[in-house]
């Protein structure tokens, strides 16, 4: 089904619940990923909420509608929230997040089934791979559905995803659309000084693929570049976005800090975050 349109006021409204969620979420099991999930909040809702499309009724197969792959699974809060903002599962659920017997893991994964939920991710380097065989599958099939997938900029540092990045354009996987998070943090400190990455719309127009760039904390330009990107979808080349984020985007003192990659906030931290994040629906 084509996403309902929602106004851009809506779909804000709908992202600073998200950023509410996935705050509350990590504060709640005292463990996971809030900054590259802050960073990464307004791509999925566009993602979901604008430019998939993606059926009613889940199932594994995906068939005649688009399909997106997380390729940087420990950002799975902004994930599991948007999910379940969608309709895939109910909201309430979200209070789980890390618990014990809970469908929603640290990193996503298969055999809870958990609707959304694809592949296990959270092996960087793998998402790419995944996603070019699915986007394979389809053409195979003579399905004109789309594959979106996303990944990190500290995940380009492994080997894997240059092998892919070499292996679609090669065959001419026209029907993905890649994104990477280039928030210049990951665990250890910048990319920068952990293992720097060049000149990365270099590397991959080198590579073959179509690349464009885009402000993933605007959330009309979010919009406006993946429509592009599916315009230029089907013209022999596969397309990577380039997607400029602050991690922990939206909460003044997490912005811009490696600190934040994978540290939940406290209980005075949570309350000062959440004052910045006012939003007319409700928590869970």
């Amino acid at each position: 089904m084509k996403q309902e349109t929602k106004t851009i006021e809506e779909l804000q409204q709908i992202a600073t619940q998200v950023r509410r969620d996935i705050l509350r979420m990590v504060h709640g099991c005292q463990s996971g990923h809030p900054g590259g999930s802050l960073g990464c909040t307004d791509y999925l809702v566009a993602l979901y909420f604008r430019i998939m499309n993606r059926s009613k009724d889940f199932n594994m197969n995906g068939e005649g509608e688009d399909l997106f792959f997380l390729s940087n699974g420990h950002i799975s809060p902004v994930w599991y929230s948007v999910l379940a903002r969608a309709g895939y599962f109910d909201v309430s659920e979200l209070k789980t997040f890390r618990k014990l017997d809970s469908r929603l893991q640290g990193h996503p994964t298969t055999h809870e089934g958990l609707p959304g939920i694809r592949i296990a991710s959270g092996s960087l380097g793998q998402g790419m791979s995944v996603a070019i065989g699915a986007a394979l599958t389809k053409k195979l099939n003579g399905d004109t559905g789309l594959v979106f997938s996303l990944h990190g900029d500290g995940e380009l540092q492994e080997g894997q995803i240059w092998e892919a990045a070499l292996f679609a354009p090669h065959n001419k996987v026209d029907n993905l659309v890649s994104a990477i998070d280039v928030n210049g943090q990951q665990i250890d400190g910048p990319t920068d000084q952990v293992l720097a990455l060049g000149n990365l719309r270099a590397k991959w127009e080198a590579f073959g693929w179509e690349v464009l760039d885009m402000n993933g904390n605007d959330l009309q330009e979010v919009i406006r570049v993946l429509e592009q990107a599916k315009e230029k979808a089907f013209n022999g080349k596969p397309i990577m976005i380039l997607m400029q984020t602050n991690m922990g985007h939206g909460v003044d003192f997490m912005m811009g800090s490696h600190k934040w990659h994978g540290v939940a906030p406290n209980d005075e931290q949570l309350e000062k975050a959440l004052a910045q994040l006012e939003s007319p629906l409700q928590d869970y």
